[in-house]
């Protein structure tokens, strides 16, 4: 029963290291390099390809090695093959630390306080204490839940929104299409975490921006897909929207003249926020694996009809 590591050497040869130590039962193996192919059961991925896909005809579970598996094209997947996404404290823990530097970022004034220096100026903003900011997390998985439990402490009033709804305490929860609507007329920045499906697919729009409170600012850390681009710069200019955190965009990176780059009320970053770290995330995919050989269902086991 082989696992196949498909993706960067470094991190293949480190974890084929930790594989031989703490798994030694399994054989690691790095792609193209992948021994007898009628022996290799389960993967590990950030994309696919047909190329890989069917070199291996006993292929039974595929791991994914970001916390989201919207990258991975499993149309050419069969569909008896089992899909795991990624959960693990470096993704876990550096999302969540990124959420609440953007979150008082934007509470702070930041991005109208940047931009008053570069041009010369001190723009007055009066402060506001974090008891009397509305933050709004899109998405209460993991990952959500995380940042959720480093804002709390803050003072932040919180509510969070998901599809199916999820009760969490001290926040105010919504769910489905019917509570999207009070969900968003809340709120002073809205954070999207949110797994892009074709449902959640340019869920940040002129709509969206619309419901919420005008001057609100936005926070993307989930998939480009999400946002349309050229709805929030008419918001941004047209001041529905102050400002906006964005760890994502489509393409990556945006072209050097994309309006994005150089507004004034924008933050970009290049798909930072939540990293898979080499040292730990190893660990968690053991732990998983140990779990899907024991026949049981583990942590990030996705729904390939919803897609997380």
């Amino acid at each position: 029963m082989t696992i196949v590591h498909c993706g960067d050497p470094k991190r293949g040869a480190a974890w084929a290291e930790i594989f031989a130590r703490d798994l030694p039962e399994v054989p690691f193996r790095c792609w193209p390099d992948i021994g007898d192919a009628q022996d290799v059961r389960y993967l590990i991925a950030w994309t696919l390809s047909e190329e890989v896909i069917s070199a291996l005809p006993n292929l039974e579970v595929l791991f994914s090695i970001g916390a989201g598996v919207d990258q991975l094209d499993l149309s050419i997947l069969p569909p008896h093959v089992r899909v795991i996404r990624m959960i693990e404290p470096g993704i876990t823990t550096t999302m969540a630390e990124y959420v609440t530097m953007a979150v008082l970022a934007l509470h702070r004034d930041l991005p109208a306080l940047v931009a008053g220096q570069r041009a010369g100026t001190f723009p007055y903003m009066p402060v506001k204490m974090a008891r009397e900011r509305r933050v709004g997390i899109m998405g209460l998985g993991e990952l959500g839940q995380a940042a959720i439990r480093m804002l709390a402490p803050i003072g932040f009033r919180l509510s969070g929104w998901s599809r199916s709804g999820r009760e969490i305490q001290g926040v105010e929860t919504f769910a489905g299409e019917e509570g999207m609507d009070a969900f968003l007329g809340g709120l002073d920045i809205l954070v999207c975490l949110l797994p892009l499906t074709p449902e959640t697919c340019g869920i940040l729009c002129r709509e969206t921006f619309a419901k919420m409170p005008r001057g609100a600012a936005l926070i993307n850390v989930a998939r480009g897909g999400h946002l349309v681009q050229e709805d929030l710069l008419s918001a941004l200019d047209e001041g529905a929207i102050s400002a906006a955190f964005l760890d994502v965009s489509t393409p990556e990176p945006l072209p050097e003249t994309h309006a994005l780059r150089s507004h004034p009320a924008v933050f970009l970053t290049p798909h930072i926020a939540g990293v898979t770290r080499i040292d730990t995330a190893v660990y968690a995919l053991i732990d998983a694996l140990k779990g899907v050989m024991a026949g049981q269902s583990v942590a990030g086991d996705i729904d390939r009809s919803r897609g997380y």
